[in-house]
């Protein structure tokens, strides 16, 4: 059984910055994929970032340049700065192994003044 463990989230202003983590229970040899999706309230879930095990990273074309996604052995990181109340939302993690794709319990990130 995967276990994808997430932390990070809150409430935070226009223009600040929060750092999302998940770690997760498996050898990070057996993950080819980590990465961050979102789900707004009436939205649909949405790649916001990963990272292959070579470390070659992909961006949602609404985040370039604010976030950063990392990858730590078996804990994947989010550095999310300048961020907008359009960025709120539950943010999950998602880990593709050869076994399937598993996903994390959600982070809430909230953007407001």
């Amino acid at each position: 059984q995967v276990q994808l463990v997430e932390s990070g989230g809150g409430l935070v202003q226009p223009g600040g910055s929060l750092r999302l983590s998940c770690a997760a229970s498996v050898s990070i040899f057996s993950i080819y994929r980590m990465g961050w999706y979102r789900q707004a309230p009436g939205k649909q879930r949405e790649l916001v970032a990963d990272i292959n095990s070579g470390g070659v990273t992909n961006y949602a074309d609404s985040v370039k340049g604010r976030f950063t996604i990392s990858r730590d052995k078996n804990t994947v990181y989010l550095q999310m700065n300048s961020l907008k109340p359009e960025d709120t939302a539950v943010y999950y993690c998602k880990a593709n192994l050869a076994t399937g794709s598993y996903w994390g319990q959600g982070t809430q990130v909230t953007v407001s003044s």
